[in-house]
């Protein structure tokens, strides 16, 4: 015949410590810790869709020179077309999307809204279409005319001395 053997007070003691090791993050993750800091920034180019970063394909051969398309309007894209948006913003005096925006040290650009959060900005993903004197001056950046190689932004002047976006 089979007895049952009583439980040991060791095993009993061990799963209550167990237990109550187990459940300490859980409780401690519920705090409130206030701080004077401003807000994270919030990235609104992420918002649920899957962003990848692969640039546009090459085409299978580079042509030579501008076509009559394209001298009348540049196709600004990646870099090109955010360094592009920062010009047309930076010395504005308003807040929020249509007030100024700031150059980050890793290259990006973003706006403060009223509550000083930062919001990451992003180019649109077709481009933006730039009369051809205007483009001109981001001949050099990744994406002047849908173009693969280039400068990025973390090479500008502004972006050595900017300031955190926090």
């Amino acid at each position: 015949m089979n007895t049952i053997k009583p439980e040991p007070r060791r095993s009993r003691f061990m799963a209550l410590l167990l237990t109550t090791l187990l459940t300490f993050p859980f409780l401690s993750a519920c705090g409130s810790k206030e701080s004077s800091a401003p807000p994270p920034p919030v990235d609104d180019t992420r918002a649920g869709a899957v962003q990848n970063n692969r640039g546009p394909s090459p085409s299978p051969q580079a042509k030579k020179g501008l076509s009559n398309a394209q001298k009348v309007g540049i196709t600004l894209a990646g870099a090109a077309a955010l360094y592009y948006i920062y010009n047309q913003h930076k010395n504005k005096q308003q807040e929020g999307a249509q007030g100024k925006y700031y150059l980050s040290k890793n290259g990006r650009v973003y706006y403060r809204d009223a509550q000083n959060r930062a919001h990451w900005v992003t180019p649109p993903p077709e481009g933006i279409k730039v009369p051809e004197s205007e483009a001109a001056r981001y001949r050099d950046f990744q994406g002047y005319n849908n173009q693969t190689t280039g400068k990025d932004l973390t090479s500008l002047p502004e972006a050595k001395t900017a300031v955190p976006a926090q």
